[in-house]
C-alpha cells in the first residue's frame, strides 16, 4: 500500500462492529466484561480505547514501526519516553530542541537524577566524545526547532548501536510524509501531533512509535502507569487530520518554497534557515534522508529593522505559538517558544533575539507574499 493510500486506509480505518467508514468516538471510561479473570481487549480507557487504538495503529503503519502510542500532548510523550531511564543514567541531547523539552530536562528530569550532555548532533565527533559508561540514549530533533538543522539519522543510529544506546528522534517538523527515522535506524520516534499530523489547530496530542516488541511492552506499560493518554475525542480528530496529511504537506511545501525565494531576494533579510537552501551545510543530508523540505523556515531581519513591528503588522499570518496547521503562524522564539531557555545558552545555540520562525500555511501564495512585504515595509519605517 502506497503512503498516500495508507494515510486513509492504514491502521484501523473502519469500525469492525458497525462497518462505519470512520472509527466512532468511544466516549467511555470502562467496558463490560463477560467473565471474571478474562482477558478482554478493552477493560478501562486509560489502558486502551478503540478510538485511541485506531490512531495508534495508523501512526505505527505510517512510521513503519512495531507499535504506536498516543498521549495527551507532545510533552507528555517526551516525559514518558524519558521515564525509560533511571537515576544515574546519562542521555545525549541535541543543542537545538524545543524550549519545552529543554525546560522538562533542566527543571524536572535532572531533579530525578538523570544527567544530560548537550551536543550538536550533526557532529559525530561531538557525539562520540560525549558517550560515557552510563549513557543510555541519544535524543535529537531533525529538522530542529527553530533553526531547521538536519542531523544524519543513519550515522547517529550506527554510533548508538555500536555503544548499545537508543536513538530517539523527534520527527514533528518532517512528519512521516517526508522522513521515516525508524527506517534509517532510529529506535523511537516522537511527534507533537498537535502540529502537522492534526493540522488544524484544534487539538493537543503526542505520539510515540517504536521499532521493537520489547520497547512496545515498556512504553505500553509506562503509558498505562503514568496515564497521560490521549482522549477519544482528540484521537478521532487526530485520525481525521492525518487522512489529509499528503495534500496539506504538498501545499505547505509549495508555499514555503515561494516564500523562501521571496525572502532570499529581499535585502532586508539578513539570514534564512530552510532545509531547501542548497548552500546550507546540511543540504546533502537533507537530500539523502528527506523526501522534501517541509513547511517551516526561520529568518533574521537586517540589523536596525523592528522584529516587533514586523510580526505585529502581519494581517494574514497570525502571531501565535505552534506550527503545522492550515493557517500560517509566525513567532519569535526568544520571547515565545524558547523563552524558557536562559539567554546565554540560547544565544550560544544560535537562537538570536531577532530570529523569526514562520510556519507556512496553505493559504493563497500571493496573499502570503503580499502580507510579508507589507510587514517588512512596516518594520523598515
Amino acid at each position: 500500500m502506497k503512503f498516500n493510500t495508507k494515510l486513509i486506509h492504514g491502521g484501523i480505518s473502519q469500525d469492525k462492529t458497525t462497518g462505519a467508514v470512520t472509527v466512532p468516538i468511544y466516549q467511555t471510561s470502562t467496558y463490560a466484561q463477560k467473565e471474571l479473570g478474562g482477558t478482554p481487549e478493552f477493560e478501562y480507557s486509560r489502558t486502551g480505547n478503540p478510538t485511541r487504538k485506531a490512531v495508534e495503529d495508523l501512526i505505527r503503519d505510517l512510521e513503519e514501526g512495531v507499535a504506536g502510542f498516543a498521549f495527551a500532548s507532545g510533552s507528555a510523550a517526551i516525559h514518558t519516553i524519558f521515564t525509560l531511564f533511571s537515576a544515574g543514567d546519562h542521555i545525549i541531547v541535541g543543542n537545538d530542541v524545543y524550549g519545552g523539552t529543554f525546560r522538562l530536562i533542566n527543571t524536572v528530569l535532572t531533579r530525578l537524577g538523570l544527567t544530560f550532555t548537550v551536543v550538536d548532533t550533526r557532529n559525530i565527533a561531538e557525539i562520540k566524545e560525549a558517550i560515557k559508561d552510563n549513557t543510555k540514549a541519544i535524543y535529537m530533533e531533525t529538522p530542529t526547532n527553530p533553526l531547521l538543522r538536519i542531523t544524519d539519522i543513519k550515522k547517529v543510529s550506527q554510533i548508538a548501536k555500536k555503544n548499545d544506546l537508543l536513538t530517539i528522534v523527534d520527527n514533528t517538523f518532517a512528519t512521516p510524509y517526508i522522513q521515516k527515522p525508524l527506517t534509517l535506524g532510529a529506535d523511537i520516534v516522537i511527534h507533537s501531533a498537535s502540529k502537522y499530523l492534526g493540522g488544524h489547530s484544534d487539538l493537543v496530542a503526542g505520539l510515540v512509535i517504536v521499532n521493537t516488541k520489547e520497547l512496545s511492552n515498556q512504553i505500553g506499560y509506562l503509558q498505562n502507569a503514568i496515564g497521560g493518554i490521549l482522549g477519544p475525542q482528540d484521537s478521532w480528530l487526530l485520525q481525521r487530520g492525518i487522512k489529509t496529511l499528503a495534500v496539506r504537506m504538498e501545499a505547505h511545501q509549495k508555499n514555503a518554497i515561494a516564500i523562501y525565494q521571496f525572502l532570499k531576494n529581499d535585502s532586508r533579510i539578513a539570514k534564512i534557515y530552510y532545509p531547501g537552501d542548497e548552500s546550507a551545510q546540511d543540504f546533502a543530508v537533507v537530500k539523502s534522508q528527506m523526501n522534501g523540505y517541509g513547511g517551516m523556515l526561520s529568518f533574521e531581519l537586517r540589523q536596525g529593522l523592528s522584529v516587533k513591528k514586523f510580526v505585529e503588522s502581519l494581517q494574514i499570518i497570525t502571531l501565535a505559538e505552534s506550527l503545522g496547521s492550515v493557517e500560517s503562524l509566525v513567532e519569535v522564539p526568544a520571547v515565545m517558544t524558547h523563552g524558557s531557555i536562559p539567554e546565554k545558552i540560547r544565544l550560544q545555540n544560535g537562537i538570536s533575539n531577532e530570529l523569526i520562525r514562520l510556519s507556512v500555511g496553505i493559504e493563497q501564495k500571493e496573499d502570503l507574499l503580499a502580507d510579508l512585504k507589507q510587514g517588512l515595509d512596516a518594520a523598515t519605517k
